[in-house]
């Protein structure tokens, strides 16, 4: 499988959520932001109107993500499972010993949208990601990191 810059990978679960949201914020949060605004417009001056500023700043933000939400939906592909796989790709667990430590470590690769580095979730496009993707059970591989080189051995492939 070859990765494309321009494509976003998400899971179906990922998929669905970012759905979820987009539908939140062109729904419920636009129609809360036009009733914040409506209020502040009805106190008069908005020159000096904070709860108007606040509104507007909210609005900016609620747009821009709702933009960022549709281009997302508009470059993903969904990783799909293909079946037992030698070489580490995006969708994979992949289990790996960090060179020095004995204690096994294990990764699943998904998407930057869906990156969760505390749960075990990595991107793709991360350091430790882009240095798996394409490894194999046995091989080491080299990740550098802002505190350095490290040397990751992998363990098993999922």
């Amino acid at each position: 499988m070859t990765y494309d810059e321009n494509v976003v990978y998400l899971t179906k679960e990922g998929l669905q959520k970012i759905k979820e949201e987009l539908t939140y914020l062109k729904s419920i949060k636009r129609e809360e932001i036009s009733a914040k605004l409506e209020a502040a417009i009805k106190q008069g001056d908005l020159r000096e109107n904070a709860d108007y500023h606040a509104a507007k700043e909210e609005q900016a933000f609620v747009e821009g993500r709702i933009r960022d939400l549709e281009d997302t939906l508009r470059r993903a592909k969904i990783i799909t499972d293909e079946g037992p796989s030698d070489v580490v790709r995006v969708g994979s667990k992949v289990t790996v010993v960090e060179e020095g430590y004995g204690e096994p470590e294990t990764y699943h690769i998904v998407g930057a949208h869906e990156a969760d580095p505390g749960n075990g979730r990595i991107s793709n496009e991360s350091p430790f990601g882009r240095a798996l993707l394409g490894a194999r059970k046995g091989q080491t591989v080299t990740v550098e990191t802002p505190g350095g080189t490290i040397q990751l051995t992998i363990q098993s492939i999922s």
